[in-house]
């Protein structure tokens, strides 16, 4: 598999080679040897399932085409010595395979067979022993699909990490799974044996097919049928499932055996990172799964799989991690000369990010550092990959938020080694992520960008979430935003919605007036049970936040949607949009008045809250308060980047590209009302596709404008930036 990212024609001094022939490595360009993992093809699927072939049945099948890259090596270049295969000697007949230049596993540096390469096992993790004989009559993968039949979670080792498995049809061994993995409402992702498997249960598009079988492999989102037959505790609250097709020999194997869905998910407890080893599953899944399946090729890189969705105007990628990572990323013109630069990331979703010869390597979703497992496998990757290119970084980037375990471990690196230390707005970098995917150039004209997210440390010292920035990659303007709200108990708004909800009732009419308009309501009711006293006296000690996140989780809580707890980010925000009635074409209003300190234009919801509380009182569905609460929104926002780009008193448009970016942006419904707003508007409009709109995306960011900076010392071209840069010694 081949990417073109240039072409070049220069006339040759010398007569041609003669010949082709494959050079032996150097540690030359080492960038660029780092590939991702990517799906078994359809020769090698072809060859595991014939009877007559050489490698029936064998799990550990790949060749150049396909199979483990990144997730097996231990240093660069990839080469066999390089990579967990190395303890495994080829038999004479893979050994000739590897020579022959016909051959499709010419230089296959994982090819084995059952010969010469590693061995599959099957063990209990209870210290007792399975009798093989009394569940098949074939092998290890075949029993352990026996025992996913028979109502067993059973953990599997894959390319990237180990997954817990069970039979998704079974609505009681689901929920028993949800107990002991302590992962209560969160999604399931789904494998199925094929298309027609999944067609069964899901909706699946013609661009939607293509990405289940690319050889990327990654889990897609599809809308469920509305006859479902499968348990509703798959995906609680979501019209969506997430499917994947089989990517290695054993899923495929296994499905020759099983007839229904498994649930696919990572080996681990709710928000530790995966296990990759024996020893981990050992240790952590004990009492989680019955049985193991696993191979002596050790997985060197944990690597989750990829989640994307696809809409109408293209693919958008949630999560990028197997299929995707490593590949390198070329920059926009103007920085072909960026190079030393290590970026950190955030501190949820996180993924970290390297600059060199004006390429970027984006790494795998590592996860949210606030869990301790997390944060050492975040250190352990970064080091790890910063060995592998053989780079040693100039400068290091970091979030201004103080906390993040990113931006504490960024300072200890820069304190440590000498680098240069540069902090970037978190909503900053978010822009010029995604202006760096669509190659905007380093000297094009600033954008709107339009940063909707929960929470980031915003360049006045509060927590902005809801951001209007006129930016390009060197600097960036806050020009509106949204209305500042306390976080009722600082972090404990984020897990509670009921708390968000709270806080806009009174900081827009007081519980006074609140409880004598709207004093019958069930949502009056169930907030009389609260503190209210002493709520109203936290309010003014409580920081401000921006955050469209929580407006949010302030709507949900108010129709009853996840109002009283969360148990992942973003849930309630996702339940609001899986119910909304998009048939109901009304809107509710927002104003756009000044704030009264900055003078700053910002969505003033006060009239929303009316609007929204007078349904309640009528009893209008929740389903229809949704659509409005949206199509209000997205017409909020389309006046504002009018407002903002558009102003009356200038001859010549502010921007005219509007970038639409940050985790809120991966609302499909509101992503598409404001697009299709602001293009019958004649702007250009960028969304993030490739590179996560969430915090994924934000080392890419960090890292570009951390470029810019070092590449240009001429002033920002737009003003307001407030970055810190400093070099630690």
């Amino acid at each position: 598999m081949a990417c073109v990212s240039a072409v070049r024609e220069e006339l040759l001094s010398a007569p041609p080679p003669s010949g082709f022939s494959i050079a032996e490595s150097d540690d030359r360009g080492a960038l660029f040897n780092v590939l991702p993992d990517l799906a078994t093809c359809p020769e090698c699927q072809a060859e595991v399932l014939d009877p007559f072939a050489r490698r029936y049945r064998y799990p550990l099948t790949n060749c150049t085409q396909c199979g483990p890259r990144f997730s097996i090596m231990s240093g660069a270049p990839y080469d066999r010595p390089r990579t967990s295969m190395s303890p495994f000697p080829m038999c004479p007949e893979c050994k000739g395979e590897y020579d022959d230049p016909t051959d499709r596993r010419f230089h296959a540096q994982p090819i084995a067979c059952h010969r010469c390469g590693p061995k599959v096992r099957l063990e209990r993790l209870d210290g007792h022993a399975y009798s093989l004989e009394a569940l098949t009559q074939l092998d290890e993968v075949d029993a352990i699909a026996a025992l996913v039949q028979r109502g067993s979670i059973v953990a599997i080792q894959g390319i990237g990490g180990f997954h817990l498995a069970c039979d998704a049809t079974q609505e009681a061994v689901v929920r028993k799974l949800r107990e002991v993995k302590h992962r209560f409402e969160k999604p399931f992702a789904l494998m199925a044996r094929d298309l027609e498997m999944i067609r069964k249960y899901c909706v699946v598009t013609e661009a939607e097919q293509v990405w289940l079988q690319s050889p990327e492999a990654p889990i897609v989102l599809l809308q469920q049928h509305e006859e479902n037959p499968l348990p509703e505790n798959l995906a609680p609250g979501q019209v969506r499932l997430g499917f994947l097709l089989p990517y290695a020999p054993i899923h495929h194997l296994m499905f020759r055996r099983i007839r229904r869905p498994l649930v696919m998910t990572s080996a681990n407890q709710s928000e530790e990172p995966q296990c990759i080893s024996l020893e981990e599953v050992r240790g952590r899944l004990e009492g989680i799964a019955e049985g193991v399946v696993w191979h002596e090729r050790a997985i060197c890189n944990r690597m989750d799989d990829s989640v994307l969705q696809v809409s109408e105007a293209s693919v958008q990628v949630f999560r990028r991690a197997r299929g995707f990572a490593p590949s390198p990323l070329k920059l926009p013109p103007g920085f072909e000369d960026a190079s030393g630069i290590l970026s950190c990331g955030a501190e949820l979703k996180n993924t970290f990010c390297l600059v060199q010869e004006g390429s970027a390597v984006l790494s795998q979703h590592i996860g949210d550092l606030k869990e301790g497992r997390a944060d050492a496998e975040y250190r352990r990757q970064m080091l790890q990959l910063l060995e592998f290119y053989q780079l040693t970084p100039e400068a290091v980037v970091v979030d201004l938020h103080p906390d993040y375990r990113s931006t504490v471990w960024g300072q200890e690196l820069a304190r440590q080694r000498g680098w240069e230390l540069l902090e970037v707005q978190h909503h900053h970098a978010h822009i010029a992520a995604c202006l760096g995917e669509h190659e905007v150039p380093l000297a094009a004209p600033p954008v709107l960008g339009v940063a909707l997210d929960g929470l980031g440390y915003g360049a006045d010292g509060s927590f902005w979430g809801g951001e209007f920035l006129l930016a390009d990659y060197r600097g960036f303007q806050r020009v509106g935003t949204f209305k500042p709200v306390p976080m009722l108990g600082g972090a404990q708004a984020m897990r509670e919605p009921w708390r968000n909800t709270l806080a806009h009732l009174l900081a827009e009419m007081g519980w006074s007036r609140f409880e004598m308009n709207y004093g019958e309501l069930e949502l009056t009711q169930f907030l009389r049970q609260k503190p209210i006293t002493a709520l109203q006296s936290m309010m003014s000690r409580s920081p401000l936040a921006t955050s469209c996140g929580r407006l949010f989780d302030a709507v949900a809580g108010a129709v009853g949607l996840c109002r009283e707890q969360v148990h992942f980010e973003g849930q309630a925000a996702m339940r609001l949009e899986a119910i909304a009635d998009e048939s109901d074409p009304l809107t509710y209003p927002f104003n756009l008045p000044r704030l009264a300190d900055s003078k700053l234009p910002y969505l003033e919801p006060l009239v929303m809250w009316e609007a929204l509380l007078g349904d309640l009182v009528t009893g209008t569905p929740a389903s229809v308060i949704s659509a409005r609460f949206h199509r209000g929104l997205a017409d909020a926002i389309t006046r504002m980047v009018v407002r903002l780009c558009r102003p009356e008193a200038e001859e010549v448009p502010v921007a005219d590209t509007v970038v639409l970016t940050g985790g809120v942006f991966q609302n499909t419904l509101l992503t598409r009302w404001v697009r299709e707003r602001l293009e019958m508007m004649d702007f250009r409009v960028l969304t993030p596709t490739r590179i996560p709109a969430n915090d994924g995306g934000v080392s890419l960011g960090q890292a570009l404008i951390a470029a810019a900076h070092r590449l240009h010392s001429q002033p920002l071209a737009v003003p307001g930036q407030l970055r810190k840069v400093r070099t630690c010694v």
